[in-house]
């Protein structure tokens, strides 16, 4: 595999990021990898993503519950971004109003291979003006907020990840599915299942 074939995953994180709704994506792609086993994964060379957070600025990020991370890179320096994953999370509310944050996303999304969002991260795509006409799901407390957004967004309420162009997981840990279902999509149903294995994670049914 060479350097150009590694695509690069940007996950955005701010104040109030729940942690699982970016840990978890984060974890899975992270540690997929195209042959399969427990040796591959003691280096990166089978590795087909390079994975990264992104932050408004360098300064540390509160997620909820208080913890604190440090972004791999802020806005003004980040590089291309082939995946973009917008968790959610309390601080997205505040976000929506952020007009910095929505246009950044709005013009990585527009160079971005695919965009992928997490619970209330919907809300920012939305917001951005991404899913105008897509079918889009978030988290079940906050369907009726994205549906009053008027971005055009058609609300699923009954499924985990739904993809229409843009890729959009339900609450919290459907952010794991969401990243198995765009593994699954790139590389196949016999590498999703391998770093499911060995994450330990149970799939869902294709």
């Amino acid at each position: 595999m060479t350097r150009r074939n590694i695509r690069n995953v940007g996950i955005l994180i701010f104040d109030g990021v729940d942690l699982l709704d970016f840990a978890g994506p984060f974890e899975v792609f992270h540690q997929t990898r195209l042959a399969p086993g427990v040796q591959p994964r003691r280096s990166r060379e089978t590795a087909p993503f390079e994975v990264f957070t992104v932050a408004p600025t360098s300064a540390p990020v509160r997620a909820n519950g208080g913890v604190l991370i440090t972004p791999h890179h802020s806005f003004a320096d980040t590089p291309r971004i082939d995946l973009l994953v917008v968790p959610g999370g309390l601080g997205t509310r505040r976000l929506i109003h952020d007009r910095e944050l929505i246009d950044w996303l709005r013009d990585r999304a527009a160079t971005a291979e695919r965009v992928a969002s997490v619970c209330t991260g919907a809300l920012l795509l939305a917001q951005a003006g991404l899913l105008q006409d897509r079918r889009a799901t978030t988290h079940w407390a906050a369907a009726d907020l994205l549906e009053s957004l008027g971005s055009g967004a058609i609300v699923v309420r009954d499924q985990r990840v739904v993809e229409d162009g843009i890729v959009t997981s339900a609450g919290v840990s459907s952010g794991i599915d969401m990243a198995f279902h765009v593994v699954e999509a790139l590389f196949g149903r016999g590498v999703a299942e391998d770093t499911a294995r060995y994450i330990e994670y149970q799939l869902q049914k294709s």
